[in-house]
């Protein structure tokens, strides 16, 4: 990983002579992407060591879940009042900063000697790895028209893997060294990329000089004014509410009594879910090609279904399997619909926006987390099961009132 972030950063200059057609060079976007991925890696490390660190620190499985439920928490508070100011201050000096907070809270969370002191290191670790959803709107920015569903799409594929992946890598660490080095490790790459984009990143000037109790404040005002920003918000809340009562809650399936498998096993069956990023670059081109719309629509079809098979594979890795690639496909493909569609709204004020949107995921992720510990304590992996299909119903409801509304406005008028 550090010699790809040396080699990523020693050639932007030169990459930079060499643009393609679509205005940003190609190994400035994979830097952004692995960056991307790696810092949001911090919410999910500790999905599949669950059991263990219920072991560990002798506690029950639903206070064990609010792990996950306090590092999205923490995401939440970041996105609500950290991101916003890259629209106030120059981004790169920000990203710079917040990587190194997270960097130490990372090695805070590694030397924990209570579950605590691990809630505290993983709130405030949380709320300072959002500097993947600075970087992700960095991108859009420096991104034509023409281009700019492509060039997310590909940003966002490296933040999507980074999710699905960090939880093998958090196995494979746990397992052969212990869940300590899993923070540690993460404190390490944190660093490094601290370093790497310094150095490769342009100067981005801020878009706004308004004081910073101003920019909050407009940024409850983009609320107001944009009515696609909260429907985008809340249909992604539901989506990753099912999301993340899922893959909060699968790994007690898989350790438990039917399957018998391993930390490194859970690990290994999240490798199944990382497929799903590979529709990332053609959400994209959805968004470009202006078929946000029925494409958001069949994704909250598909992820009720996937949640539905998962019902049925407490008794089958086959049916598990699918649908978490179905529930992983579902989710990203709404996720970079929506964000194509929140960055056309208002330019100067990208960072804002992102910040509205993904702290209202976010908040439907935490609470999908915390629902699906409570579900699975009182009813198994069938109450979960039944979870996941519900959630998104709500928002195929909700977007049937959009695709009303627009037909609506494209309607000949008859005279």
């Amino acid at each position: 990983m550090s010699q790809s972030l040396a080699l990523l950063t020693s050639d932007h200059r030169r990459s930079d002579r060499a643009a393609p057609a679509h205005g940003v060079p190609g190994r400035l976007v994979a830097l952004l992407a692995v960056a991307s991925g790696t810092t949001v890696a911090n919410l999910y490390y500790a999905q599949p060591l669950l059991s263990s660190l219920r072991d560990v620190f002798h506690i029950g499985t639903a206070t064990a879940g609010t792990l996950i439920t306090l590092t999205q928490v923490g995401y939440v508070i970041g996105m609500l009042f950290l991101v916003p100011l890259g629209d106030r201050l120059e981004k790169r000096g920000l990203i710079t900063v917040l990587l190194t907070v997270t960097t130490l809270a990372q090695v805070a969370a590694g030397l924990a000697t209570g579950f605590p002191m691990l809630l505290a290191a993983s709130l405030i670790s949380g709320a300072t790895s959002v500097v993947a959803q600075i970087l992700v709107p960095f991108a859009a920015s420096l991104a034509p028209d023409h281009a700019r569903g492509r060039i997310v799409g590909r940003v966002m594929s490296g933040l999507l893997t980074g999710i699905l992946l960090s939880r093998t890598l958090s196995s494979l660490v746990s397992d052969a060294a212990g869940w300590r080095v899993v923070y540690l490790g993460s404190a390490v790459l944190m660093a490094l990329l601290a370093v790497a984009l310094r150095a490769a990143l342009p100067r981005h000037a801020p878009t706004t000089a308004v004081p910073y109790h101003h920019v909050l404040r407009s940024t409850a005002a983009l609320l107001r004014r944009h009515p696609a920003l909260p429907r985008r918000g809340l249909y992604q809340a539901a989506m990753f509410g099912a999301f993340s009562a899922f893959w909060t809650t699968v790994s007690y399936v898989l350790t438990g009594p039917r399957f018998h498998y391993s930390p490194v096993g859970v690990g290994l069956f999240a490798l199944v879910g990382a497929a799903g990023a590979a529709i990332a670059p053609l959400a994209g081109h959805w968004a470009d090609r202006e078929l946000a719309r029925p494409m958001t629509g069949l994704a909250f079809a598909a992820a009720a279904a996937a949640s539905a098979v998962a019902g049925f594979g407490q008794h089958s890795i086959v049916l598990l399997a699918l649908a978490a690639i179905l529930i992983d496909m579902a989710v990203q493909t709404t996720l970079i619909l929506g964000q194509h569609t929140i960055y056309q709204l208002d330019a100067s004020a990208r960072a804002r926006l992102n910040s509205v949107f993904i702290a209202t995921f976010f908040l439907g992720g935490a609470l999908g987390s915390q629902l699906g510990s409570i579900a699975y304590r009182a009813g198994g992996w069938g109450a979960v099961s039944i979870l996941g299909a519900a959630l998104p119903l709500p928002a195929l409801l909700y977007w049937l009132t959009e695709h009303r509304a627009a037909r609506r406005k494209t309607a000949p008028v008859l005279s």
